[in-house]
């Protein structure tokens, strides 16, 4: 596996190897590391002109993941919407 890095952009020569029935291509650990990818993370494929683009998906965030962000200073305060009753349906 050769690579050539030039202001963040990583350019690599490897080989597609057997895998079972399937052929794969290995993603080096440092390249893993960068794009925030382990065993079980989804990837889309993009093939287009003879090229092939494998992209991360991205992860949608859990509500819990969601709330932890939440803190006193990005809070809004509360919001008055009128008076309750005589509600249009």
């Amino acid at each position: 596996m050769e690579s050539d890095q030039q202001k963040g952009v990583i350019r690599m020569t490897t080989t597609v190897q057997k895998w079972g029935n399937s052929l794969a291509v290995r993603i080096p650990s440092h390249v893993a590391e960068k794009l925030d990818l382990e065993q079980g993370s989804q990837m889309e494929w993009h093939v287009e002109n003879q090229a092939l683009k494998l992209v991360p998906k991205k992860k949608k965030p859990t509500l819990e993941e969601l709330l932890s962000k939440v803190t006193p200073e990005n809070r809004h305060a509360e919001i008055d919407f009128g008076a309750e009753g005589n509600e249009l349906i």
